[in-house]
């Protein structure tokens, strides 16, 4: 018995990084995967190395109208969703915050808020329908320590925290448990954007101020993950999760 046997999960940011890592991960354990990235290719790709319990759809989380269309593939493809990851997100470039221009900004807010919002208005009905499930939000050390140079990133990841725990309390009745999980930076295609520059001397800086001593894995979130959207975490809502490393001691 898989620890997600007969679950449905939607996880958007699922063609690389940290998604990948939780779409192939949940997979192992039974779960069956609704992998939704706006990389079409990377998606596809995902979706066939874990085989006929994934699907894949193009989904833009910055537009309101991708959200019916993915929760349409998950209902067509597997009758319901019972967890629902909002693991895509954006940045802006390690740097002065005055620097950052409306457009980034806006698509910042986008992606790691507003999408938050989207994802709810769709997928709590079908949840509350079904008698419960379960919503995960990738946020960030950045929301609960942040650091100069990553200030509108730090903010939407904060929004997302808060977000997470007001959710909760609402959607309790309803047992639609909501948590987040607070990964400290990892190998993923944002990491450059992180630190400013991807060079040996700028990784060493942020191992350095990481107790345990590295940077994480797509295999780190996606464990910690797993607990939180597995019956094993039952009582658990509300929660946001450090997966740092001991970044945020």
């Amino acid at each position: 018995m898989g620890r997600l046997d007969n679950k449905v999960a939607v996880i958007t940011g699922a063609a690389s990084g940290f998604g990948e890592g939780m779409a192939r991960r949940f997979a192992e354990e039974g779960a069956r995967v609704v992998v939704a990235d706006i990389n079409i290719k990377g998606a596809e790709r995902v979706a066939k190395a874990i085989g006929p319990n994934a699907v894949w759809v193009q989904t833009d989380v910055s537009q309101a109208s991708e959200f019916d269309e993915m929760v349409g593939v998950a209902m067509d493809a597997f009758g319901g969703i019972d967890i629902m990851v909002n693991n895509a997100g954006y940045t802006h470039r390690n740097g002065d915050m005055l620097a950052v221009d409306e457009e980034t900004f806006d698509l910042i807010t986008a992606v790691n808020m507003k999408a938050i919002y989207h994802a709810a208005r769709t997928v709590v009905p079908v949840m509350e329908k079904q008698g419960g499930g379960c919503i995960l939000t990738t946020a960030s050390t950045a929301g609960l320590r942040p650091r100069p140079g990553l200030t509108w990133y730090n903010a939407s990841k904060g929004w997302a925290i808060t977000a997470t725990k007001s959710m909760a309390v609402e959607l309790a009745p309803k047992n639609i448990r909501v948590n987040c999980i607070c990964p400290v930076a990892g190998e993923t295609g944002m990491l450059a954007r992180f630190m400013g520059e991807d060079t040996p001397e700028m990784r060493e800086k942020f191992r350095s101020t990481i107790p345990l001593g590295r940077l994480s894995t797509p295999l780190d979130i996606a464990n910690a993950a797993l607990w939180l959207v597995s019956d094993e975490a039952a009582f658990i809502t509300g929660v946001a999760l450090e997966v740092d490393g001991g970044r945020t001691i």
